[in-house]
């Protein structure tokens, strides 16, 4: 099923709902994936085809202390690894959320403010029948 998530008149309301049902299932795959959840999430709509999710507090007592050691460049390697390792568990649920296909996923963590991510997924256009990112994960 696809749907315009258009923020017009009674489709705004969908769109608020989807957009908090995608921080939710962030929140979901951080406590999986690091063994911890943020302590705040937002996600958002960027123009009609990008859906970025922000991240608050998200480093794991680990990390911490690498980053209190001044190991930034190797904590973001291994939190990208993570990350990027689990391309279908965090494009899966904005396909089915949103009912479109994920065209790119971009991740990112700012290691020196405590554990700010962002999970940025790229939207195929409304109707598009091209393949998900997934297929190449």
């Amino acid at each position: 099923m696809t749907q315009s998530l258009e923020r017009t008149g009674d489709d705004r309301d969908t769109a608020t709902g989807v957009l908090a049902a995608v921080s939710d299932e962030m929140v979901r795959i951080y406590k999986e994936k690091f063994g911890r959840g943020p302590s705040r999430v937002r996600t958002y709509w960027v123009g009609d085809d990008v859906l970025t999710t922000t991240l608050e507090d998200t480093f794991t007592p680990a990390e911490r202390t690498l980053a209190e050691l001044g190991e930034h460049q190797r904590m973001r390697e291994t939190r990208m690894l993570f990350q990027y390792a689990a391309v279908r568990e965090f494009c899966e649920p904005v396909e089915r959320l949103t009912g479109r296909r994920v065209k790119a996923f971009v991740s990112g963590v700012d290691t020196a403010v405590d554990g700010l991510a962002v999970e940025t997924f790229i939207l195929h256009p409304v109707g598009s029948d091209a393949p998900s990112r997934t297929a190449q994960a």
